[in-house]
């Protein structure tokens, strides 16, 4: 399939399409990738798209330039220019907490939640609301020079774009309380010792081993994919061993009766690998 390009509105984030896979591109690369709020809004407006495209399988987020994400432009913050909010200039209290509860959904909550496989490819630092929407995607591959930090204490701030659920998840309440009151900068062996990353690759390799990943999940059984989220994600909610077993009763008969379902278990009698169709 050739490469289409998406109109995200600002050169502070880019996308395109290719193989079944959609690549968002964070890109403010002489601030980090920190995040405007022209980038937050079009995040929102390609994740809504790539969740309900259907030439879209898996979804990729990462940051040009080296970086992943710095998180909130603290620098324009202080310079007044803005931080990331996407409210109106002058917007009083109650309407920036609005618009940023609609911009966590549209990001964070998203690609935490849509039925569709989604990768951080982790170039370099993830920060603060960085490294949330990392954490809140399925999967995560960064480079070996890569670091992580909370950086939330550091800024008296308290953390936002749902760090402290998605991190929470991952690593206990007991670590994710020291890594967001210390705000330590964590290294990649570390990170990946905590769980926090799937896998660690040389900087030079990352593009292509993101690449080769995404594409194998876009080669994938798309309907199975949904539903494993779906019972993983309700698993993360609380939701007890009764619910869950019976979520998986309905996906996994539901799966059943799937084209994908048929090939594979015909591929299996052929040995050959499965060609699915995602239906």
């Amino acid at each position: 399939m050739a490469k289409r390009t998406l109109e995200t509105g600002t050169q502070d984030l880019l996308a395109h399409v290719e193989d079944g896979v959609a690549v968002i591109v964070m890109n403010r690369p002489e601030r980090r990738n920190a995040l405007s709020g022209g980038m937050l809004t079009a995040m929102s407006r390609m994740l809504s798209e790539a969740e309900s495209d259907p030439a879209v399988a898996c979804v990729v987020l990462t940051g040009a330039g080296g970086a992943f994400c710095a998180g909130g432009d603290v620098k324009g913050m202080a310079d007044g220019t803005g931080g990331g909010s996407t409210a109106a200039a002058g917007a009083d209290l109650d309407s920036r907490i609005f618009s940023q509860r609609i911009s966590q959904r549209g990001t964070a909550a998203k690609l935490y939640r849509m039925p569709k496989p989604t990768i951080a490819a982790i170039p370099g630092a993830a920060a603060g609301a960085g490294l949330s929407l990392a954490l809140s995607c399925d999967l995560r591959i960064a480079a070996e020079n890569a670091v992580m930090t909370t950086a939330f204490a550091r800024v008296g701030f308290s953390g936002d774009y749902g760090g402290t659920y998605f991190l929470s998840q991952l690593v206990g309440t007991a670590k994710a309380r020291e890594l967001y009151y210390l705000s330590d900068r964590i290294d990649m062996k570390e990170a990946h010792r905590l769980g926090l990353v799937n896998w660690v690759v040389p900087a030079a390799e990352l593009e292509a081993k993101t690449r080769e990943l995404a594409q194998r999940l876009a080669k994938g059984p798309r309907v199975a994919y949904r539903y494993m989220k779906e019972n993983i994600n309700r698993v993360a909610t609380g939701a007890d061993v009764e619910e869950c077993m019976d979520l998986e009763a309905t996906h996994h008969v539901h799966t059943g009766f799937t084209e994908d379902h048929k090939e594979a278990a015909k591929a299996f009698v052929e040995k050959r690998d499965p060609v699915f169709k995602g239906r």
